[in-house]
């Protein structure tokens, strides 16, 4: 059974990203998102296949660089731990690290941009755009600035 590893950052892209959940079962998979009360319900839905890393957003200015960079050790400790053979992911910037990370040790990147993006790019999906296997957009319009990527329609 092919090994999946499901990341995204938590609220919205977290919430696009369990609207995948039918696929779940047909792969011995694993989701990293971050720690926050919200997401704590995860590990008792999904017993064993579940991890975190640090809450943090980049209007932390002070706290965030640190927690990026913790975060970047702990994707390293859970990519070699798990080894997947793709990386499938909503973003935001949790997600960021294991890509480049996954993509260093040949994982496939499969990158579907936020729903909430009609007109412009997201950070994280400028950076993965460069060096995703699939680049997925959900309005036909994110065509134009992503003119390689593919229509996927919306998730929800």
């Amino acid at each position: 059974m092919k090994k999946v590893l499901f990341i995204s950052s938590t609220g919205g892209h977290l919430t696009e990203m369990l609207c995948l959940k039918k696929m779940f079962s047909n792969y011995d998979f694993r989701i990293i998102t971050e720690k926050t009360p919200s997401t704590s319900y995860l590990k008792k839905q999904y017993a064993g296949k579940v991890n975190y890393l640090f809450y943090g957003t980049k209007d932390h200015l002070f706290s965030y660089p640190w927690k990026l960079l913790a975060n970047c050790f702990k994707s390293l400790y859970y990519y070699l731990r798990f080894r997947p053979k793709y990386i499938v992911t909503t973003g935001a910037h949790t997600a960021g690290p294991m890509c480049c990370i996954g993509k260093l040790f040949g994982s496939k990147i499969i990158y579907i941009e936020s729903f909430a993006n009609i007109h412009t790019k997201t950070v994280t999906g400028r950076l993965i755009y460069a060096f995703a296997d699939l680049f997925i957009v959900q309005w036909e319009s994110m065509l134009k600035l992503y003119p390689r990527a593919t229509y996927g329609g919306w998730i929800y």
